[in-house]
């Protein structure tokens, strides 16, 4: 669905959203039970400010950091269930869907198994959405996709696209609370992250193994597992550095036949392709001895204090502030390197901390594209069975899942994402679902109908909605809003400068 602009309305939002902040304004509910919601879940859904209110912030925590003590519901589980992609395994995914095993087929089929195959994207994007509106697992969601960003793959990149559903199930979401090591290993096995930064074609020079287009070295995995997935940039490390790095894994790649492998993962390490040679990395000497040596490089870059502080910085501004404070990323750190790397102990002390709970941060974290949709639709409370028009919204604003190129993934700040049209698109498309007129509610609609189909949905009710959000306006927003005609409350509710940040 398009979203056309409503230009009265959207007239209106500009002028009190503006782009700069507001003040904080006094609310009815306490201000940290709003802040805990905002930062540790994608914002509030109705009767979620009572619920934390009735169980008290702590145990609210404590709660999401642990979420398989939480049920989810029966109709988010029906939901999952219905799409029938997200079960595959990786053999399975290669065995229907992988092209290059499809040599014999004509033109025709080979259209209809391009077709097919964009399946698996739609679905996992599908489901990404489901879960992030309707999973009483809130934290566990946020950090679903804080660690994808971080170990971004983009879709778009050849065969690459079969595998995102499967990467994110298999390699990140069992690791989001755990050990960071063993979060880094499952990427770096996995043939989505092999595919797209190449590591399959990593050979070393004039080894046996070395021909076609694998008979050199490929530094693209080595540069971007030191800068962005452990180290950081500026860190010391060097040049000599990412080669020696890049000979280490030479030899991990992808195995023509996944059902071949001992854990049907798809990695294989192949011997006649790799550097048996001893090497020093960061210092340290790492013996000739194939597989293993890739094993001892990722020890070293999960227990290197620069890692420690780069991932304790990336935390600290994803759930603090755009430029947090040196004393907490410094504390997340020491915490990173005495639980060796136990991202749940670094979260508590992060979720405890006195800099985490200055006021002076509530609600000053300008919300991405994706935390704005996704924030909008559960404070309407609207039960999504077609997550297409949500997925199309974030195309618009040039936040689609999945498909951010680079390896650094999308930003989480505000100097990213505020800008005249990014708020004129996201002051549209609050109009439109204040106004009922997105087909969220409904099943997916077939191929043969009008893709501009909308649903009878009746009108959001701002009365509701306010109280859903705690009535957390500044005076301004309140004054606007109580002055402007009923049927555009909802609307300047959801286009709200409180409801841009979080």
């Amino acid at each position: 669905m398009i979203i056309k602009p409503r230009y009265l309305v959207i007239s209106l939002l500009v002028a009190i959203a503006g782009i700069y902040p507001l003040n904080a304004a006094s609310a009815p509910v306490n201000p940290k039970i709003l802040h805990i919601i905002n930062r540790i879940s994608f914002g509030a859904s109705p009767g979620d400010i009572e619920k934390v209110q009735a169980m008290g912030i702590e145990k609210y925590i404590q709660q999401q950091l642990s979420p398989a003590s939480i049920s989810e519901s029966q109709s988010l589980k029906n939901q999952l269930q219905q799409f029938k992609t997200l079960s595959l395994t990786l053999v399975q995914i290669h065995n229907k869907y992988e092209p290059r095993r499809r040599k014999k087929l004509s033109p025709e089929q080979r259209k209809k198994l391009r077709k097919q195959s964009r399946q698996l994207l739609q679905e996992a994007t599908q489901a990404k959405l489901l879960r992030a509106i309707h999973s009483n697992r809130q934290l566990n969601e946020i950090m679903v996709d804080f660690w994808y960003n971080h170990f971004n793959i983009y879709a778009g990149k050849g065969n690459t696209r079969l595998f995102v559903g499967a990467y994110e199930r298999d390699a990140i979401r069992p690791h989001v609370f755990g050990r960071f090591r063993d979060l880094l290993e499952a990427t770096a096995r996995h043939p989505a992250m092999l595919l797209y930064l190449d590591n399959r074609l990593n050979t070393a020079p004039n080894s046996p193994g070395a021909r076609g287009r694998r008979k050199g070295l490929n530094e693209n995995y080595a540069r971007e597992l030191m800068e962005l997935h452990t180290l950081g940039v500026d860190s010391g490390y060097t040049q000599k550095d990412v080669i020696t790095l890049a000979r280490i894994f030479t030899g991990w790649g992808i195995s023509r036949n996944p059902q071949h492998t001992k854990d049907g993962s798809g990695f294989r390490f192949y011997q006649r392709r790799h550097d048996f040679s001893d090497k020093v990395f960061l210092g340290k000497t790492i013996k000739g001895s194939g597989e293993a040596e890739g094993e001892k490089a990722l020890d070293i870059l999960a227990r290197h204090p620069e890692t420690a502080r780069h991932i304790s910085y990336k935390l600290a501004q994803y759930f603090v502030s755009d430029n947090p404070p040196n004393s907490l990323v410094k504390r997340l750190s020491q915490r990173f390197q005495t639980t060796d790397g136990n991202i749940r102990a670094v979260l508590n002390t992060l979720l405890s901390s006195p800099e985490f709970w200055d006021a002076k941060h509530f609600n000053t974290k300008f919300k991405t594209p994706y935390q704005y949709v996704v924030s909008t639709v559960r404070a309407t409370g609207i039960q999504v069975k077609n997550a297409r028009p949500l997925a199309n919204t974030l195309q618009q604003l040039g936040m689609p899942l999945y498909k951010y190129p680079a390896p650094n993934g999308y930003r989480n700040t505000q100097k990213a994402w505020l800008n005249p049209d990014g708020m004129n698109r996201r002051l549209s498309f609050a109009t439109v679902l204040a106004k009922g007129r997105l087909p969220l509610s409904k099943q997916l609609l077939s191929q043969g109908k009008k893709k501009n189909q909308i649903s009878s949905r009746e009108p959001i009710n701002a009365v509701e909605l306010t109280n859903t959000l705690g009535n957390s306006f500044s005076n301004k927003t309140r004054n606007v809003i109580s002055s402007s005609p009923p049927k555009l409350r909802a609307a300047l509710i959801l286009g709200s400068p409180e409801l841009m940040r979080r």
